[in-house]
């Protein structure tokens, strides 16, 4: 098992887990499957950043990543 701090922004953030800062998950997940695993829609998320750099769903989660999940943003 790897500890992650998952971070859900706007819409996404009613997906949050307890303890997302400090979240116990199998080792290699992708962030894919921790979206499934979570209940979180991924036509809902539009950018995924992983310490601070954007990924794709299908990255592999490594013990001690910052998670950030965003939706679409809109504005004008």
């Amino acid at each position: 098992m790897i500890k992650i701090n998952l971070k859900l922004f706007v819409t996404l953030s009613k997906y949050l887990p307890k303890d997302s800062e400090c979240l116990e998950i199998p080792e290699a997940t992708s962030v894919e499957k921790l979206m499934s695993d979570f209940g979180i829609p991924g036509d809902l998320v539009k950018l995924i950043f992983i310490n601070g750099k954007r990924q794709d769903s299908n990255y592999r989660l490594k013990n001690n990543d910052r998670v950030g999940l965003f939706p679409p943003v809109g504005g004008g």
